[in-house]
């Protein structure tokens, strides 16, 4: 169901959303990208971390921290695509049955709406009117927003999600690898640290700003996961090393 934007809308606030058309959609690959970037961030931090705890070797470093870029990278799209695809085809079905329904039963279909109208507080009079409005002007529309709370324009694409998911983890992991071979070996790891946490930071005040929440809790919750993450490889690469040795 299509609705006029904010600024066409009487009464309508600047920074309110008054049209879904295709917000979900953007929104899906907005989250991928960010949660993407910061697999990336943690994943590959982690590995290269790790390895660095066990040796100052220059291309062990590099070795690892490329098969975690790429193998990454390759998984996170792979696992949106899947899940995107799955979610795709659930909706494209639920509209089929409905539009099924629309052709075979139309007066069943109007009651119903008429139903959900009342359901939200109008009164039936009301309600009869609206869901014959409604129906007059896009029936199927009408059904997908008020009985399933979908468009079709927000159909999520698994392609976009899955580009953006592997574009963002290839992105978050360059940081981390910069940071470790970049500097000179008695400072990689103390620069790998604070160069990932700052941009944890960065993710997860990102993300809570597309999600509309307070930044500060998912940014600490988010920066200290990581902090535990390089903490324990660190550890393990270092005991393994030493062990090794």
């Amino acid at each position: 169901m299509s609705f006029p934007s904010s600024a066409a809308t009487p009464g309508g606030h600047p920074n309110e959303p008054h049209s879904s058309n295709g917000l979900a959609s953007r929104l899906n690959w907005l989250r991928a990208g960010v949660l993407g970037a910061n697999d990336g961030i943690v994943s590959v931090a982690a590995i290269v971390v790790g390895v660095a705890g066990a040796t100052s070797a220059f291309l062990p470093i590099l070795t690892a921290g490329m098969a975690g870029l790429v193998g990454g990278a390759i998984s996170m799209a792979l696992g949106e695509y899947v899940s995107v695809s799955s979610q795709r085809d659930s909706e494209r079905a639920l509209i089929a049955k409905e539009r099924s329904e629309l052709r075979e039963m139309p007066d069943e279909e109007l009651r119903e709406l008429t139903g959900l109208l009342q359901d939200r507080g109008l009164s039936e009079r009301t309600a009869q009117q609206v869901a014959t409005e409604l129906t007059e002007h896009d029936a199927l529309a009408a059904h997908l927003s008020f009985e399933l709370n979908i468009t079709e324009a927000d159909i999520a694409n698994p392609w976009h999600a899955a580009f953006a998911s592997a574009i963002a983890f290839t992105i978050g992991a360059i940081l981390p690898m910069l940071a470790i071979l970049l500097p000179p070996p008695d400072i990689r790891i103390p620069v790998t640290f604070v160069a990932v946490l700052i941009a944890l930071a960065l993710t997860g005040a990102m993300g809570a700003k597309l999600g509309g929440s307070p930044a500060l809790r998912p940014t600490i919750r988010v920066v200290i996961g990581g902090a535990l993450a390089l903490g324990a490889t660190f550890a393990i690469g270092s005991l393994l090393g030493t062990t090794v040795a």
